[in-house]
C-alpha cells in the first residue's frame, strides 16, 4: 500500500556558521511540512551560491564538483523516499535521511568518548595545566552519570538533550565525592556543566551534531564574596614577630602581594628581568600572567621593594635566579594558617586573599579608579575587577548601619538634645 506524502528537498547555505569567507551547505528534507536539515560536510564561498537555483553559479572546476555531488545527493534522497512510499512504511524526513544514509546499519556517529579524546588532543596544548585538570574532572563525572544513572558506557552525541543536561546537573547536586565530606556545591555543578557546555559546543562548531542540546540552558552561579584583609589586619600581618624563618618568608611572600596584586604562580616565576625602570623613573614589575599570557605592569610600591631587597641575598632564591625562594602552594596555604594563628586573624587565611586585599583595601579603598586595577590584576574584563567594589559597596553598607544605629539609638538622641540645650 502506498501512501501520500509531500515531498522536497531544499539546498541552503549556513551562513552563520561561515568561516573565512566560507559556509557550510545544508539539505533541508521536508515530508508533509515537517522538516529536518543535514550537513553535506562542504563548504563554498558565500559570494558563489546562487540561493534561487539552489547551486554553485560559477564554472570552475571545484563548483561543477560540488553541484554534481548536489544533484547525486538530491537523487539518493528521491529515492529513498520512493521506496519508503513503495514498501508502505511511515515515512518521515528522519526516515527518509535514515534510509539513504543507511543509519540503521551504520555506526557512523560521534559519541561522547570520541568528543572528550578529540578535545583532550587538540585542547589541552592551548590551556594552563590547572584548567586541563579541571576538565579531567568534569570529564570523570560525566562518564560516571553515565554508568551510574543511564547504565551506559557511552552515549552518542545526538542523543544529548536538555533532559539528559538537567539530568546530570541533578547527579552532581545529590553526588558525594569520596575526598570530600559535603555534597557538590552549586557552582562548581555549574562549572562542571559549563565545561561540558564547551566541549558540545566544539561538537557543534564541527558539525558533528545538528543542534545545540545547550541553546535553552541557563547557569545560575551563586553570588560569592572575595576575601581580604582590612588595614589593621594587614598592619597586624606586617608587625607581627615570627621566629620561624619558613613562617617569616611565606609571611613576606604574602605581604608582597597584598603590595603588587600579584598571584601565587606568577610570583614563583618573577626574577629580576621583571624588574624594569619605567618612564616615571620608578621600578615596576612587568610580566604576563601565566594563566591567561594577559600582560601585566604593575608600579612597585615601597614595602615591596623593601621585600625584593630583602631576599636579593638569600640562597635559595640565588640557587633558582627567581626574586623569591620557590615553595610549594600546599605548603604556603599550610603555613598561612598558623600565621593567622599568630596573628589573632580568624579569616580563612590562603595565598589569593593576597591578590584580593590588593584589589580591595590597598587600591580601590584608596582611591585608585577599577579601570587601573583591573590591567595591573591583568584581567581580561573589567567586570571581573567589579566583584572587588561590590565588596566593597557591602563594606560601605556594613559601616553605614553602625553609624545609624548610633545616631538613631535612644542615649544618642538625649545627648544630641541636651547638647542643643547647653
Amino acid at each position: 500500500m502506498r501512501s501520500n506524502s509531500t515531498f522536497s528537498v531544499l539546498f541552503w547555505l549556513y551562513s552563520g556558521r561561515s568561516k573565512n569567507g566560507k559556509a557550510p551547505i545544508y539539505a533541508r528534507i521536508s515530508v508533509n511540512g515537517k522538516k529536518l536539515n543535514i550537513s553535506l560536510k562542504r563548504r563554498i564561498q558565500i559570494s558563489e551560491w546562487d540561493s534561487n537555483k539552489q547551486r554553485v553559479k560559477t564554472s570552475s572546476i571545484h563548483a561543477k564538483s560540488t553541484n554534481q555531488y548536489l544533484d547525486e545527493f538530491y537523487s539518493g534522497l528521491f529515492h529513498s523516499f520512493q521506496q519508503l512510499r513503495i514498501e508502505g512504511k511511515h515515512i518521515t524526513p528522519q526516515s527518509v535521511k535514515a534510509r539513504f544514509m543507511d543509519e540503521e546499519i551504520e555506526n557512523q556517529h560521534f559519541t561522547m568518548r570520541e568528543l572528550v579524546s578529540y578535545h583532550n588532543s587538540n585542547m589541552f596544548p592551548k590551556l594552563h595545566g590547572n584548567t586541563s585538570r579541571l576538565y579531567l574532572t568534569s570529564q570523570k563525572y560525566i562518564f560516571l552519570f553515565l554508568k551510574i544513572k543511564l547504565k551506559r558506557e557511552d552515549i552518542r552525541l545526538d542523543e544529548l538533550n536538555y533532559k539528559f543536561i538537567l539530568d546530570f546537573e541533578n547527579f552532581l547536586r545529590k553526588h558525594k565525592p569520596n575526598h570530600y565530606q559535603k555534597q557538590i556545591g552549586n557552582n562548581a555543578v555549574m562549572k562542571h556543566i559549563q565545561r561540558l557546555r564547551k566541549m558540545v559546543s566544539l561538537a557543534y562548531r564541527l558539525e558533528w551534531i545538528d543542534k545545540d542540546p545547550f541553546r535553552q540552558f541557563k547557569q545560575r552561579l551563586t553570588p560569592t564574596t572575595r576575601g581580604f584583609l582590612s588595614s589593621e589586619e594587614l598592619t597586624s600581618l606586617e608587625e607581627l614577630n615570627l621566629d620561624c624563618k619558613r613562617l617569616q618568608t611565606v609571611r613576606d611572600l604574602f605581604v608582597f602581594s597584598c603590595y603588587t596584586g600579584v598571584c601565587y604562580t606568577d610570583l614563583m616565576l618573577l626574577t629580576e628581568d621583571n624588574i624594569v625602570m619605567g618612564l616615571d623613573k620608578r621600578y615596576w614589575i612587568i610580566t604576563e600572567r601565566k594563566k591567561t599570557q594577559n600582560p601585566v605592569k604593575i608600579p612597585l610600591l615601597k614595602k615591596a621593594l623593601h621585600l625584593i631587597e630583602k631576599y636579593k641575598t638569600d640562597p635559595k632564591s640565588i640557587l633558582t635566579n627567581t626574586l623569591f625562594p620557590r615553595i610549594s602552594n600546599q605548603k604556603v596555604n599550610a603555613y598561612l594558617k598558623e600565621i593567622a594563628s599568630e596573628a589573632k586573624i580568624k579569616k580563612n587565611l590562603t595565598f589569593h586573599m593576597a591578590r584580593h586585599t590588593f584589589a580591595t583595601t590597598v587600591t580601590l579603598t584608596n582611591g585608585v579608579p577599577i579601570e587601573t586595577i583591573s590591567k595591573m590584576l591583568g584581567h581580561r574584563k573589567l567586570t571581573t575587577t567589579q566583584i572587588y567594589a561590590k565588596v566593597l559597596e557591602r563594606k560601605v553598607s556594613e559601616d553605614m548601619e553602625v553609624l545609624r544605629s548610633k545616631l538613631e539609638s535612644p542615649n544618642a538622641s538625649s545627648a544630641k538634645r541636651k547638647a542643643n540645650e547647653a
